[in-house]
């Protein structure tokens, strides 16, 4: 395959670059001349990093409406993974600007140039499962309705944002993702650390219902629907939702530590301001369309996700 990749150098980014050239695919990475700027549009800047074979950069600036269409010709899928990290700042009125800024921005341009392709590519834009909002016990599908608190109206705008390439004939996947559990950064950067002190513990109540996926599944979830028949919404998460409380005890458990000292509400709010909100959302979200297509996890119960992130970490540990 030819891919092209925005945000090529996040987390989920980095991983997926790897992981497409150890299979002899080519990567084109949407690069920016510097570093990132501070407001996050086009977070996927160009670090002057060595590139691999297989692996060559394309310059863009979504913030001046900068890609040359022929940049792309030829790519079988583009892969958007860029945006401003949701769990980096505090959720100040600027920083939500920012927030959707980084996601509506990057997410147009691509899509108005897929739409200007003579034979336009799979678009396979990142989204997340925050689009069906908090919703207690209710098992989500791609079907539900979505919530109506700030990061469903993100991620609708977001998603919204790819209606040019959809109306040019182009198949658009909305791949929304679940908690990107991950040996070190993402949802767990924080987390670790203090789990192997045996000072962590669950976050609220700790009933609230985290939709989770391994960076591994993440990676092949994206091979998946590039090459699968889908469109629209793919819910990006194992197929066993657990409570908060069942995840970060199955993490002590790998790590041999406890988890008993809950973090309260309020003290996550001190914290981490408005954010808090989400990390006590309870979304028991399945994957519907990844199961329907034959979607094969190596990371399924909260027991193998632990146990592979607890080992990977400690294997790439500094010693």
């Amino acid at each position: 395959m030819d891919v092209a990749i925005a945000g090529s150098h996040g987390l989920i980014g980095s991983a997926l670059v790897a992981d497409l050239v150890a299979r002899g695919d080519t990567v084109r990475r949407l690069v920016r001349r510097g570093a990132a700027p501070p407001d996050g549009v086009g977070a996927d800047a160009s670090d002057g990093a060595t590139r691999a074979p297989g692996v060559r950069d394309v310059l863009w600036d979504p913030r001046t409406g900068e890609l040359d269409p022929a940049a792309l010709e030829g790519v079988d899928a583009v892969v958007n993974l860029a945006g401003a990290g949701i769990g980096d700042h505090r959720w100040t009125a600027a920083y939500k600007q920012t927030l959707l800024g980084s996601r509506t921005t990057t997410t147009s341009l691509l899509a108005r140039t897929v739409a200007r392709l003579d034979d336009p590519p799979v678009l396979v834009n990142s989204s997340a499962i925050g689009a069906y909002g908090s919703r207690k016990d209710e098992v989500l599908t791609e079907a539900s309705a979505r919530g109506d608190d700030f990061l469903a109206g993100l991620v609708k705008a977001w998603e919204n944002a790819t209606t040019p390439a959809s109306d040019a004939g182009a198949r658009v996947v909305w791949l929304r993702s679940g908690l990107v559990l991950a040996p070190s950064g993402g949802a767990l950067g924080k987390l670790l650390p203090l789990l192997r002190l045996g000072l962590g513990g669950p976050l609220g109540s700790g009933r609230q219902w985290w939709s989770w996926i391994t960076l591994t599944d993440e990676v092949a979830a994206i091979r998946h629907v590039i090459g699968a028949d889908v469109a629209g919404p793919v819910n990006a998460v194992a197929p066993e939702p657990t409570t908060n409380r069942e995840l970060t005890r199955a993490l002590a458990r790998a790590l041999h530590r406890p988890a008993v000292l809950a973090v309260p509400r309020f003290a996550l709010r001190i914290a981490v301001g408005q954010f808090a909100d989400d990390l006590v959302a309870s979304q028991r979200v399945v994957p519907g369309v990844l199961s329907r297509t034959g979607f094969a996890w190596t990371h399924a119960s909260p027991q193998d996700a632990a146990r592979w992130v607890v080992e990977a970490n400690e294997v790439s540990a500094p010693r």
